[in-house]
């Protein structure tokens, strides 16, 4: 069977979770044996299990529970959930936990997100090659007595406690939110429901849908925002929110229509963060603005910079005790929600200074933007390595010039920066640059592309 094949297995299990077409690479067969080898390799007394609204998720996160309860793991089943929601049982209870989404990517997709109690990571360094392995062999955990399987709603206190962590006050706002038809639709009316008339909820896109009819539940992708753009001009509402489709990722637009860098709202919410805990460590990727480490530093905290991926930000965000994370890809991790993600969070964050300020977003925003972003720029490259290096020649040594290799290229200079990745899975490099002003960025980025282009 496609599903105990070693070369199948290893295609979808990936750095950080399971992921894969379904029926082909992933199906409810693999499904229970995951739950199966999970149970013995986080030797789970008990695991909570969610999923999205794929049409797929219900019957893989069923047969996924029956492996784990086969392998003598009770099994709390919590049905519809965002990946946030999966952490907030999963910390709440204190059980490892298990998600079934594949986040923003097309229909024909499913996957397994895992993590050990408290909402720690398992990823490739910590546990899941050796699930892998364990789903790919001969043998697999069995109990002499099987696990019992229940059922719990904890949707009213997951939102319960995101309020309590960033409680929304002040002035009376409207909000446009674009589901995405994803796990939003089912969380932000009962978070924002708890808020009661101050905030005034536009719907978009709220209908659970797996197959995404409107747009790609991914806000990261410029075309992805512009029903929510136009919705919230049309509106004249405060402010627009964009999820994606387990809602794990939050992305803003301001009353203009105006998309927001997700290092501006690291900003943000560092800046709330150490005001509760000054002198706090604020985690951040190499690819968010310099303005996030300059501010934090301003405060009196403590910047830490890291490589890209969430396994990075949670692992030095323990070494650190750090109150806060932000990623450029609008991830944001929060040490009081178990270090993990949380884009409602975020998003509440951001409604509670708006709320407390008698400014529109734009001018709040602005002062947490100094500098210009490119934002991600993909091209296809036949030899990365060479590309790279061509690039890498061309600027070392540079007057003023900086370089490191942390994640990929790094290449700064008093007045701009720009980074230089591979990506793990295709023949691309990605390119961040960042400068003084607009000018500076576009003819740092143009110039790095010429170069990169040119080697192909």
């Amino acid at each position: 069977m496609a599903t105990t094949d070693p070369g199948n297995t290893h295609a979808v299990f990936k750095a950080y979770d399971v992921r894969g077409t379904v029926p082909d690479q992933i199906d409810e067969e693999l499904a229970r044996r995951t739950g199966a080898a999970f149970v013995g390799v986080a030797e789970a007394a008990a695991v909570v299990v969610g999923h999205d609204m794929r049409p797929s998720s219900p019957g893989l996160a069923a047969a996924f529970a029956a492996g784990a309860a086969g392998a003598g793991a009770n099994v709390v089943m919590i049905g519809l959930a965002s990946t946030d929601q999966l952490y907030f049982a999963s910390g709440d209870l204190g059980v490892p936990g298990a998600m079934f989404t594949a986040s923003h990517n097309p229909a024909a997709y499913n996957g397994i997100k895992m993590c050990r109690a408290g909402a720690q990571p398992v990823g490739a360094e910590s546990g899941l090659l050796q699930i892998r392995d364990a789903v790919s062999g001969p043998e697999l955990p069995v109990a002499a007595t099987p696990g019992a399987i229940s059922h719990r709603d904890v949707l009213e206190a997951y939102a319960a406690h995101l309020l309590a962590l960033a409680p929304v006050t002040g002035r009376p706002l409207k909000v446009v939110v674009d589901a995405g038809n994803g796990m939003a639709g089912l969380t932000a009316p009962v978070v924002f429901g708890r808020i009661g008339g101050q905030v005034e909820l536009v719907p978009l896109y709220f209908e659970l849908d797996g197959t995404f009819p409107h747009h790609e539940a991914n806000p990261i992708e410029p075309e992805n925002l512009r029903d929510l753009q136009h919705r919230v001009v049309a509106e004249q509402a405060d402010i627009g929110l964009a999820f994606d489709g387990d809602a794990d990722r939050c992305f803003v637009v301001d009353e203009h229509g105006r998309a927001v860098s997700p290092s501006t709202l690291t900003a943000l919410i560092a800046a709330r963060e150490l005001a509760k805990e000054p002198g706090a460590t604020v985690i951040h990727n190499l690819i968010t603005s310099r303005f996030v480490p300059e501010l934090v530093t301003s405060l009196g905290g403590t910047p830490v910079r890291t490589r890209v991926g969430h396994s990075f930000i949670k692992a030095t965000m323990a070494e650190t005790d750090a109150v806060f994370g932000g990623e450029h890809s609008g991830h944001f991790y929060f040490r009081d929600f178990w270090r993990a993600d949380s884009g409602m969070l975020a998003a509440l964050h951001t409604l509670a200074a708006l709320g407390e300020s008698g400014r529109p977003l734009s001018a709040l925003l602005g002062d947490y933007e100094r500098y210009t972003l490119s934002g991600e720029v993909n091209s296809e490259v036949a030899d990365v390595p060479a590309a790279v290096a061509a690039v890498e020649s061309a600027y070392a040594g540079g007057p003023g010039v900086e370089v490191d290799h942390l994640d990929g290229l790094t290449v700064a200079t008093d007045d701009w920066w720009f980074n230089v990745r591979p990506s793990n899975t295709e023949p691309l490099l990605r390119l961040n640059v960042e400068g003084a002003d607009e000018a500076t960025m576009t003819r740092v980025r143009d110039d790095v592309l010429s170069l990169i282009r040119r080697s192909h």
